[in-house]
């Protein structure tokens, strides 16, 4: 049994995961404080990949990043390509699991308690330490159950990915593209121990979800 489709998608689900995280928690913030109608506005934008069909932000992707793209074609210049490779993964799973880490981070943000900034800035303390030390601190748990199930839902990606990156073995398989790509070529019985594998990973990822929920209402 060949393991690099875990190993690439564990690889892909991190990676995107780090970069979900610091984006979106940065927008989170930043988004939280505008007017209610700009806010509304930006929501949808960002948010949108959430209800989209995978396959459709495949196609926008490719759209943008293909070889014949005025972007694809001048990130080619550099050596950077996204498509039929293993970071044009990363970028799909950025952009399906981005939404999940900024609605999350959003909801924490809004229920923060303002009192603890003021507290914090009367005792003479930077503005980048309160929100690292205090208002990260306090919102914690929604923050890490975002980043958890960002990295779900990057792991388990599947529409966007086999678009942007199809199937190679060695190179872009991940879980999903595997079990699509067993069960086409009947398969099964590896089909299943790919599938079993996915279970219980998101059984795992769903137990500290929850985990997470009742630390909070504690």
């Amino acid at each position: 049994m060949e393991w690099y489709p875990l190993w690439n998608s564990v690889r892909i689900a991190a990676i995107s995961s780090v970069i979900v995280f610091f984006l979106g928690i940065f927008l989170a913030e930043y988004i939280a404080r505008l007017p209610k109608i700009l806010k509304g506005i930006l929501d949808v934008f960002l948010t949108l990949p959430m209800v989209l069909p995978p396959t459709v932000c495949g196609y926008f992707l490719l759209r943008v990043f293909g070889v014949k793209r005025p972007l694809g074609m001048w990130l080619a210049k550099y050596g950077i390509s996204f498509i039929m490779t293993w970071q044009g993964g990363i970028l799909a799973a950025v952009v399906v699991s981005f939404p999940l880490m900024y609605r999350t981070a959003r909801g924490a943000f809004e229920s923060y308690d303002e009192d603890l900034t003021y507290a914090g800035k009367t005792l003479g303390l930077s503005n980048a330490f309160i929100f690292w030390h205090i208002k990260m601190a306090a919102c914690r748990q929604g923050i890490i159950a975002g980043i958890v199930l960002a990295f779900a839902r990057a792991l388990g990606e599947y529409g966007a990915t086999s678009m942007l990156i199809g199937y190679t073995p060695g190179k872009t398989a991940t879980i999903s593209t595997t079990v699509y790509q067993l069960w086409r070529t009947g398969n099964d019985a590896l089909a299943y121990r790919w599938v079993l594998i996915n279970l219980a990973i998101s059984a795992v990822v769903l137990l500290t979800v929850n985990m997470l929920e009742k630390g909070r209402k504690a």
